[in-house]
């Protein structure tokens, strides 16, 4: 079953280190079978009160695939870059059978 990692980037505090973070993160996220389908952009709140600031939504073949990447030796540095590079919210759950 599908799963996704929902982000939501709500402060870059330092540009540079966020470009680079992007700029690396594809194949690395890819290599665990990881698939952007949303990357900030337009949005519109129609109920509740949460205001995403850049909301990231990436799919992964499962729950379990999604945490392989995320704890991943490969993924370790760039964690820690993005850490230092951005605040936000990291979310995974599982999809819909």
């Amino acid at each position: 079953m599908s799963a996704y990692c929902v982000v939501d980037i709500v402060k870059v505090k330092d540009p540079a280190k966020m470009q680079e973070y992007r700029s690396k993160v594809g194949p690395v996220m890819a290599k665990f079978g990881g698939k952007v389908l949303v990357g900030g952009g337009k949005f519109d709140v129609v109920e509740g009160n949460w205001r995403p600031t850049h909301p990231v939504i990436i799919e992964f073949p499962s729950l379990e695939q999604a945490h392989r990447w995320y704890d991943s030796e490969e993924y370790r540095e760039l964690k820690a870059l993005r850490l230092a590079a951005a605040d936000g919210s990291f979310v995974f759950m599982d999809g819909v059978e």
